[in-house]
């Protein structure tokens, strides 16, 4: 298997809104994307032991669309989950600074794409969601 990519965001919110927006399917259609042409028009979450993720991600042209599906293997509140999707997981930390929150990505890549195109979209979509929960107030 290949190294493992990580990404990292450090959001000047605190972790209970980080994990809230991060978890949560009203905010997950807001930035789980990695491009201003593509959207996230559905999502689920089912944060459970065995519970799964959905989220569907597609070109705002409709010329292209996914579902991004996973299970839930491990769950500490406010602090990691890790989660498997087909014969990968990827791991999300939240490490809480006061009024900051460090977010970490930790994920198998694939092996249909280079290693930097991954790691650059899945910071995109770690920036959306930067973006978005700096700035949306509820």
């Amino acid at each position: 298997m290949m190294d493992k990519i990580i990404v990292t965001a450090t959001l000047n919110v605190p972790v209970e809104k980080v994990w809230d927006y991060y978890t949560n399917p009203v905010h997950i259609t807001k930035w789980n994307f990695a491009d201003p042409s593509w959207h996230c028009p559905s999502a689920e979450n089912n944060m459970s032991i065995g519970g799964t993720y959905k989220a569907r991600m597609e070109a705002k042209d409709g010329s292209f669309g996914f579902d991004f599906e996973a299970i839930y293997t491990e769950i500490n509140e406010r602090q990691s989950f890790t989660y498997e999707f087909g014969n990968r997981t990827a791991t999300i930390e939240f490490k809480n600074l006061d009024n900051q929150t460090v977010i970490s990505i930790t994920f198998d890549p694939e092996t249909e794409n280079p290693i930097e195109m991954q790691q650059k979209g899945w910071q995109s979509i770690l920036n959306n969601f930067k973006n978005y929960t700096e700035n949306e107030t509820k």
